[in-house]
């Protein structure tokens, strides 16, 4: 028998898990299995300052090689599991080795979705962003003067799209939806952001999917739109959502939907498994939610650990979120699955704007755009419950901070 915790994810959630252990003093031995060759790094950088050339990647570790072993943490890089034997509490790694567990985490995040190869997805030049290989191979695509097909009008894509015309490229987004960021984003949030990136000579194509891409000597060179037209880009990166890495819970008989199934403790149907961060699906209101968030990563992580350390409070997800593109920061409190209502509400600084979002006249999130006075105020109100006057929100003039009295 062992009381090891073996933490199968080396990213934001796998790597937070562990520190939280340490910082609550609990000294059981901790493995940390990851898939990549280095050690464990902000992601959300990557796509920005890291492409951009402004940050490099020592700088995007959370601690440098020695806190480690310093803190009696193994990690094996460049390694996977290929099976999860809970009779045994045993994980099997593709290298033939056997770790015994006393408590297992599953931080496995979620994989971005490809194309088909039927439509060119396995043509050179075709990329997605999430991890640093991916960003090292976009930053060589990445020349002024070349033409990019961002293929998804979500953020992920319009972040890149936003690097790629910072590095001077020719860009064109198709999103085959009737507009931009329509899962996840009010149509006055996507009006303001598209007018952003137009203003900035990109070219959005709404209402407009992807019939093929078009290669030459195995390369990317074309794209064939489902309205007949046909484009030449030099390369294309996709940003059409991504699939959570369930597949390891499934196999071993844990419980699954669309993510690995975990209660408000983040224990999964095995009571000595836990998951945490992209890959888990929660508890959230009335029913159950999968947050796609370094927020969510941390946090739900930080609470497991703090139940593995043998506490016994329950998460309480409060979402948030940002993107930054060009010069404007989106920042977003809570989480607007349902909303039936809108506010818009310009700043008091030129180009500034957020926009409230209700159900059933009940406050659920704000996205504020270059405003943070309005991010802050939203997310304190959805903190202690506090329902916004909607006459002071309308009213431009009006202080916020009445809202909190």
């Amino acid at each position: 028998m062992t009381d090891r915790l073996v933490i199968i994810g080396a990213g934001q959630a796998g790597f937070a898990m562990a520190a939280k252990l340490r910082a609550l003093h609990d000294t059981r031995p901790i493995t940390i299995i990851g898939a990549e060759d280095v050690l464990p790094y902000q992601r959300p950088p990557l796509s920005k300052k890291y492409l951009l050339g402004e940050m490099t990647f020592d700088r995007l570790l959370f601690r440098p090689e020695h806190w480690y072993p310093d803190n009696n943490v193994e990690i094996r890089l460049a390694t996977w599991v290929e099976q999860i034997d809970r009779d045994k509490k045993q994980v099997a790694l593709q290298d033939g080795s056997i770790l015994d567990y006393g408590t297992l985490a599953l931080t496995t995040g979620s994989t971005p979705r490809r194309l088909p190869a039927a439509v060119g997805g396995d043509l050179d030049g075709v990329y997605v962003a999430r991890d640093k290989r991916d960003a090292d191979l976009l930053a060589d695509e990445m020349r002024p003067g070349r033409r990019v097909l961002i293929i998804g009008g979500g953020y992920i894509g319009l972040e890149a799209a936003a690097v790629a015309r910072y590095r001077g490229l020719e860009v064109t987004v198709i999103e085959m939806a009737d507009r931009i960021l329509q899962r996840v984003a009010a149509k006055e949030t996507a009006d303001i952001i598209r007018a952003i990136h137009e203003s900035h000579d990109v070219v959005i194509r709404e209402r407009t999917g992807l019939k093929r891409l078009v290669g030459r000597d195995g390369h990317v060179c074309g794209a064939e739109l489902s309205d007949g037209s046909m484009i030449e880009i030099d390369f294309a990166v996709v940003g059409i959502g991504v699939v959570p890495n369930d597949q390891l819970a499934k196999e071993a008989g844990l419980d699954v939907a669309n993510g690995i199934l975990v209660n408000e403790f983040a224990r999964t149907s095995d009571p000595s498994i836990f998951a945490a961060g992209d890959c888990a699906v929660q508890p959230w209101q009335d029913g159950q939610i999968r947050l796609e968030s370094v927020q969510n990563a941390v946090d739900q992580a930080e609470a497991a650990a703090a139940v593995i350390a043998g506490g016994l409070s329950p998460y309480d997800p409060k979402p948030w979120f940002w993107s930054d593109q060009y010069d404007v920061k989106l920042q977003i409190a809570g989480f607007n699955l349902g909303y039936d209502e809108t506010l818009l509400r310009p700043g008091t600084r030129e180009g500034a704007h957020s926009i409230w979002y209700f159900r059933s006249g009940q406050f659920i999130a704000v996205d504020a755009i270059n405003d943070a006075k309005a991010y802050v105020t939203g997310k304190k109100l959805l903190e202690t419950g506090i329902n916004p006057d909607k006459a002071v929100l309308a009213d431009a003039a009006a202080d916020l901070k009445q809202l909190l009295a």
